[in-house]
């Protein structure tokens, strides 16, 4: 991620509509699983709103580590935490917030169907031309040559800590670092939110 992306901030809407039109893709296309595999941490939000719309009780987990500040020191997409359930004999959908390079989402539904998934397809919020892998469904296609640091209101306090960080380094004033964000990055925010990020992200290990 460069030091200070253009940025899309979206909200709690904006994630509902998402849900819905990927709902509606999956029972259009009479493919409703059995289990719903949460792609953790930006799968898990989506994943859990995806599963009141069609009707599903059943969420594993399985972790992958790539960007930001839980980037791997390879840069490289990395599967950090197996399945928390079995997925042998199930028809099964991936979820995640975002396919950006794709990696991670292509490494999850390999390791599911390695598990023994009788079907594995996958679904995401948003989807950048530019991946080299294209999940099942998506709800949103953003074109490579508009790439943007999607801000979602899951990772809000999470993007903030990171990018506010560096536009507090430069300014050395909450306000300014605000006002840094939204002209650079077109990421608004508040000097208390600068503030409260930065806070709480010093007592992070």
């Amino acid at each position: 991620m460069p030091d200070f992306p253009r940025c899309r901030r979206t909200g709690w809407d904006d994630a509902d509509r998402w849900a819905d039109f990927l709902a509606e893709q999956v029972t259009r296309a009479g493919r409703v699983p059995e289990t719903l595999v949460a792609l953790t941490r930006g799968g898990w939000v989506p994943a859990r709103l995806l599963a009141d719309r069609l009707g599903l009780k059943r969420i594993v987990s399985l972790r992958a580590q790539h960007w930001g500040v839980t980037a791997t020191p390879s840069g490289k997409a990395e599967l950090t935490e197996g399945l928390s359930g079995p997925v042998e004999g199930q028809t099964v959908l991936v979820v995640d917030d975002i396919t950006d390079t794709g990696e991670s989402l292509e490494l999850a539904t390999a390791h599911v169907a390695s598990h023994g998934a009788r079907r594995v397809e996958s679904a995401t919020c948003l989807h950048i031309s530019h991946s080299r892998f294209v999940p099942t469904y998506h709800a949103e296609t953003i074109d490579r040559d508009h790439w943007v640091w999607v801000v979602f209101p899951w990772n809000y306090w999470e993007d903030l800590q990171t990018l506010g960080r560096r536009a507090f380094e430069e300014t050395h004033d909450f306000g300014a670092a605000a006002k840094l964000l939204q002209e650079r990055c077109g990421f608004p925010t508040t000097p208390a939110d600068v503030e409260r990020a930065l806070r709480t992200g010093a007592r992070d290990p």
